[in-house]
């Protein structure tokens, strides 16, 4: 436990949703952080195991990425599979229960990690992408834009051998196939013939500044830090946790298995999210 302010919960009332009000209720302007975790149930996979293990090889490196033609064949190639994926997925209760929260004034800022925009489909208008958004592809060179949908036609069309495969889906539109990719043909920028790249923030790379201090200033001006579905392996969002610990403001952290923030969160609920989620916001939203 951390020396930040304790969520005081009577031992008749300490079932997870209810931990979950009661926190709400006595930080009604709280900054809510997301990972893979509040994804899992609209199909979407996520990275690690409750122990905070990585669940498959290691997502694509930024720098692989664009100095090497045989990654981006091998990126693009997969994502012919995993992208329809992570496209057609829809919200699922624990995105709408946020956007709930927030319309019923319980949210003041919610940031993700996940790229998947489902935040947004699910009606949460101060979402913040922290690691970008996979459905738009933007070129290295001269910074052009297009939706991802037009990019992975064009991959279609261009290399028609590699549709119709199947693989299990992975993270963020990838897809655990491993085939010879050799013959595959790259999209590049229609404008200037550059690298295009998922509007992502991939491994090894960096959140751009102003995003990061945004997330910052919002944390700051919140009494409390509520993080659902992330294990802050990664120190993108980690950092807010600590920020939070530093600060003393309270941090609850709502996910399954293992956090790299377990030693300084106020309050853990190792529970299921989406159900967990649900019956907290029914019970605030009702009584509001």
């Amino acid at each position: 436990m951390t020396s930040a302010t304790k969520l005081a919960v009577p031992n008749n009332n300490n079932n997870s949703h209810d931990m979950l009000r009661i926190f709400l209720e006595q930080h009604p302007d709280v900054l809510v952080l997301t990972g893979a975790g509040i994804s899992t149930g609209s199909g979407i996979p996520d990275y690690r195991d409750k122990d905070g293990n990585w669940k498959r090889k290691q997502p694509v490196q930024h720098q692989d990425f664009m100095r090497s033609h045989e990654t981006r064949q091998r990126y693009w190639a997969r994502s012919l599979v995993g992208w329809p994926v992570m496209q057609t997925a829809q919200p699922n209760d624990a995105h709408y229960s946020l956007s709930l929260l927030e319309q019923n004034g319980y949210i003041k800022q919610l940031v993700t990690q996940n790229v998947d925009r489902l935040h947004q489909k699910a009606g949460s208008h101060s979402a913040i992408d922290l690691h970008g958004r996979a459905d738009e592809v933007i070129c290295m060179q001269c910074s052009k834009r297009e939706p991802r949908e037009l990019t992975h036609a064009r991959c279609a069309a261009t290399n028609p051998g590699f549709t119709g495969l199947k693989a299990t889906a992975a993270p963020d539109g990838d897809a655990d196939l491993e085939i010879n990719f050799e013959t595959f043909v790259v999209p590049e920028c229609p404008s200037c013939g550059g690298i295009l790249k998922p509007d992502v923030v991939f491994f090894g790379d960096n959140v751009p500044r102003a995003r990061v201090d945004s997330v910052f200033s919002a944390l700051h001006n919140s009494s409390a830090l509520l993080v659902i579905g992330s294990s802050l392996m990664v120190y993108s969002g980690f950092r807010f946790a600590r920020e939070a610990h530093l600060k003393k403001k309270p941090l609850l952290i709502l996910t399954q298995g293992k956090t790299r923030a377990d030693d300084i969160a106020s309050v853990k609920i190792d529970a299921e999210i989406v159900e967990t989620l649900a019956r907290a916001t029914q019970a605030l939203t009702s009584a509001s």
